[in-house]
């Protein structure tokens, strides 16, 4: 059983789902976030399902949210509203699903579907997977909870240097020595390997954890916190003027041209937040 985006398919109390438009490289654009969603809500009251493999469609794990086709022109202050609102909602999905969740790194794997992940309970990757956290690139803060459990997990000075300016983008070996991934195996062996792993947990009836000893409450604050911090981010000069040149760069004009419009008119439309 599937949908266009997102398969589902379960066996031995494993439900895998993946990520399907290869074309985009399984970016998260809004059809994407909603039958992610529904797919997670499915998995999450599904009496067969004990835990979830979440994997993308080769050759790419997931680009990351298309920032242009998430933002819409509107009021200011009902934009920053939404830009928080769908920040937080997009992690604490992670957070609050109920079961053990592994994730299947195939490919690259590019921002907010990187610190998805490490929400999870585990990721394995494929020989062929790397992590990028390009947010200071971007002129925006961590999230997706990074901000606390990068630290926590990876240590300061790691973690910096994967959010930071130097945007550090570790393969799958390297992810797998500082602790970022727990496994790493030969890209055709990948979901047969994450099968055995998510069917031992089923079997086990291995609760639902996080890493680095953190708890709930105290990610959830942390992404409540960073869901601000972003907001103001995406409606500062940097990031706009830093969006306009990397979509104007892609030839996409019409997005570029509306982040363009962004950037010049916010001296007027600022005063309204």
């Amino acid at each position: 059983m599937s949908s266009e985006l997102v398969l589902y398919s379960t066996r031995d109390g494993v439900t895998t789902l993946t990520l399907n438009n290869p074309k985009r490289l399984n970016g998260w654009t809004q059809p994407m976030l909603a039958a992610l969603k529904a797919a997670l809500a499915r998995a999450a009251t599904d009496d067969e399902t004990q835990a979830v493999i979440l994997t993308g469609a080769d050759p790419y794990y997931c680009a990351g949210v298309n920032l242009a086709g998430t933002i819409r022109l509107g009021h200011p202050r009902v934009l920053r509203a939404m830009i928080v609102e769908h920040n937080q909602a997009l992690f604490d999905g992670f957070l609050e699903f109920p079961k053990p969740i592994l994730v299947a790194v195939n490919g690259p794997a590019i921002g907010a579907c990187v610190t998805s992940a490490t929400l999870c309970d585990g990721i394995i990757a494929s020989e062929r997977a790397t992590f990028s956290t390009p947010f200071a690139a971007l002129g925006v803060p961590p999230e997706g909870c990074s901000s606390v459990l990068f630290p926590r997990v990876l240590g300061a000075a790691t973690a910096d240097r994967i959010l930071g300016e130097e945007g550090w983008k570790p393969t799958a070996a390297e992810a797998l020595e500082i602790g970022l991934v727990q496994w790493v195996v030969a890209h055709d062996e990948l979901l047969d390997e994450a099968h055995r792993i998510a069917k031992g947990w089923a079997e086990a009836g291995t609760a639902r954890r996080f890493r680095g000893g953190i708890s709930l409450q105290e990610l959830q604050a942390a992404n409540a916190r960073e869901s601000q911090e972003i907001a103001d981010a995406f409606l500062a000069a940097p990031f706009l003027r830093a969006q306009f040149r990397f979509l104007w760069g892609k030839k996409k004009r019409g997005p570029a041209l509306m982040f363009l419009a962004l950037w010049l008119l916010r001296p007027l439309w600022s005063l309204l937040l």
